[in-house]
């Protein structure tokens, strides 16, 4: 069973994660997997823990499609192939409009033809090819990696919905998602079908201060729950109607009225808090459902996070 954990840890600067690294694999811990938002490129953190650690495998959850032009892209993560052979999974995505347009100011193509061009130019460069024609979304001229990763990474696509998760079925070697309940698994591997890869991102809040925890569940979903891609996630899991007055009031222009619309269900459906050992049963109960690579996320609850990594670890010190 694998066993993952985001970094880098909220509010722990990069350099400060090299002992907790170093020991991950010792308790259990079997996956690194990296974000990008508006902290750390999704590449640095897992450079630095392909030398502080050897066994780990070392995951991207995910890099966007849209951010970095394709040559770029497979220049890095052949890069970091090279680091760490055979245990390297890139993770790809169409990441939002905020982030691609608002925040980069590049132009957001339709997600799904760019993810799917994306992925198939990677197939053929990191094979060594000569990559040399037009996509969809598109045109590359002439472009080769000097040096092909000797193992090729596995290529995972971030996918909420029907259409990303059955290109990921079709071609990629699984697929990555998040902010889904334990229950939701079912729905997502449905899709996704048996024999490709299901990781998620779970978040975690290590206290039994249960409405300490909402709390911060309230601002997250307040947050991520309405941007286009996860809203139309949740309609497709059922949330719709219990999103709603929420949703209503982020369009009226008040968050507040918004975070105190959250349902408390909804909370504890998508955010695993308690004990460590409560959370980790909670995690386990993400596998039984269909789960191959839980990914922990843990929250920040004021308590130091390298020990609530370390309590959640599936064997704890």
């Amino acid at each position: 069973m694998r066993w993952g954990l985001t970094v880098p840890l909220t509010g722990v600067p990069l350099r400060e994660h090299k002992a907790l690294i170093g020991e991950l694999a010792s308790l259990g811990y079997t996956d690194l997997w990296s974000a990008e938002v508006a902290g750390a490129d999704a590449f640095t953190p897992l450079v630095l823990a392909s030398e502080w650690d050897d066994k780990l495998r070392l995951g991207t959850a995910v890099v966007p499609v849209h951010t970095r032009g394709p040559a770029a892209l497979a220049m890095s993560a052949a890069a970091l192939a090279d680091l760490a052979p055979g245990r390297f999974v890139l993770g790809i995505g169409a990441s939002s409009e905020t982030i691609v347009t608002g925040w980069n100011g590049i132009a957001y193509d339709p997600p799904l033809a760019r993810t799917r061009d994306v992925l198939r130019f990677l197939r053929q460069a990191f094979a060594g090819d000569k990559v040399d024609g037009e996509f969809e979304s598109f045109t590359i001229q002439r472009f080769r990696l000097e040096k092909a990763p000797d193992v090729p990474p596995a290529i995972m696509l971030a996918a909420l919905r029907p259409q990303m998760l059955k290109l990921a079925r079709r071609e990629a070697d699984g697929a990555i998602t998040n902010w889904l309940s334990a229950g939701d698994v079912k729905q997502v591997r449905a899709e996704l079908g048996d024999g490709k890869e299901l990781a998620a991102r779970i978040f975690v809040c290590v206290t039994e201060d249960a409405e300490m925890a909402r709390n911060i569940g309230r601002y997250l979903i307040a947050t991520y729950l309405t941007v286009p891609g996860y809203s139309a996630f949740h309609d497709w899991l059922g949330r719709g109607e219990a999103l709603g007055l929420m949703r209503a009031a982020l369009a009226a222009g008040d968050r507040n009225a918004a975070m105190a619309a959250v349902p408390v269900e909804v909370i504890d459906d998508l955010v695993v808090h308690g004990s460590a050992d409560d959370c980790r049963a909670k995690i386990q109960a993400y596998v039984d459902n269909g789960l191959d690579t839980p990914i922990i996320a843990t929250l920040p609850t004021g308590d130091n996070l390298l020990d609530a990594a370390r309590a959640l670890a599936s064997r704890p010190s």
